[in-house]
């Protein structure tokens, strides 16, 4: 388990876990940025990874599947921007609402295309992984780097999201939508534009992460496939105090939980597998008592604009 190959191993599975998370937990700080609260995120993640298993199995391409299940994801999120920024409404309750309609919409779809099961068949054509070939020589390093691509689009994703926030124009008005949106309109920043596209850019995310699960990490769908993560994806965002280096952070720390967890079940230490089992969602509440409380969002997170009332 200490050998150069064994922390070789817990570097790579932590990646790769971490990724999911990743996904999910970026699309939360886009759309909390924007002073929109996306408890939705579980609901979208389940969706994206039915979506992804199901045209991957049907089509055998697991692009377009990838593809399919950011549709998928951002398309859920759309219910969320119109009824939480159109219509006002809170935005917890529709968060909620969207949890309890993703993972339904999931297992009808599954027993649609499926012969009613609540399982879709295993998908021979899985994410490709990338250096494999080149580092087939070095196995230490091929834990570490031969990674699903969706590994590295994740990480592509930060770098991508660091320089819209902070080193453009849109990124900028973006903040300010979800730190003073009313002060923001008066520059003439369209808030609810700008609010429709994080949300629905935060659904799509989503949909990727759970698309990175049900085609990369395993090669099907399943009911408990998520059980959890989108919530778990909720903490690494305010543990990351809504910046993607501090999300990317916390989503490997995150990950490293998980990874631990798996080698402690292929090990021989006499622990129940039950307890192995509870170490990423453990973690999950020890940063919660820790950390969340000295955490500060978007000063306009989770409040309704409407652009003809006195106190927006």
């Amino acid at each position: 388990m200490f050998s150069a190959e064994g922390i070789a191993l817990v570097v790579g599975n932590t990646l790769m876990f971490a990724t999911p998370l990743l996904y999910a937990a970026l699309g939360g700080m886009v759309s909390e940025k924007s002073g929109v609260v996306n408890l939705g995120l579980e609901g979208m993640m389940t969706i994206g990874a039915l979506v992804a298993a199901t045209v991957g199995y049907y089509t055998q391409n697991p692009w377009l599947a990838f593809a399919s299940a950011g549709l998928a994801g951002g398309l859920l999120a759309l219910v969320h921007a119109i009824v939480s920024v159109s219509f006002g409404a809170d935005q917890i309750v529709s968060g909620i609402a969207i949890n309890f309609l993703g993972p339904g919409i999931a297992l009808f779809m599954s027993r649609l295309f499926f012969e009613g099961a609540t399982q879709t068949k295993p998908i021979e054509n899985k994410m490709p992984i990338l250096f494999k070939s080149a580092l087939e020589e070095h196995p230490a390093l091929s834990y570490i780097f031969a990674q699903y691509a969706t590994v590295y689009i994740a990480l592509a994703l930060v770098v991508v999201l660091w320089i819209y926030f902070y080193r453009t124009k849109y990124g900028l008005r973006h903040i300010a939508v979800g730190e003073h949106p009313k002060a923001a309109e008066t520059l003439n920043i369209n808030v609810y534009a700008f609010r429709y596209w994080a949300v629905i850019v935060s659904g799509i995310l989503a949909g990727l992460g759970g698309a990175s699960l049900s085609l990369a990490i395993v090669s099907s769908f399943r009911q408990t496939l998520v059980s959890g993560q989108g919530f778990i994806a909720l903490v690494a965002l305010i543990f990351g105090k809504w910046t993607p280096h501090g999300v990317l952070g916390a989503c490997i720390f995150f990950g490293f939980a998980q990874a631990i967890s798996i080698v402690m079940g292929m090990s021989d230490i006499n622990v129940s597998t039950h307890l192995i089992a509870m170490v990423p969602y453990v973690s999950t509440l020890l940063i919660l008592v820790l950390f969340v409380g000295r955490s500060r969002g978007p000063k306009a997170n989770g409040q309704i604009y409407l652009k003809d009332s006195i106190d927006a």
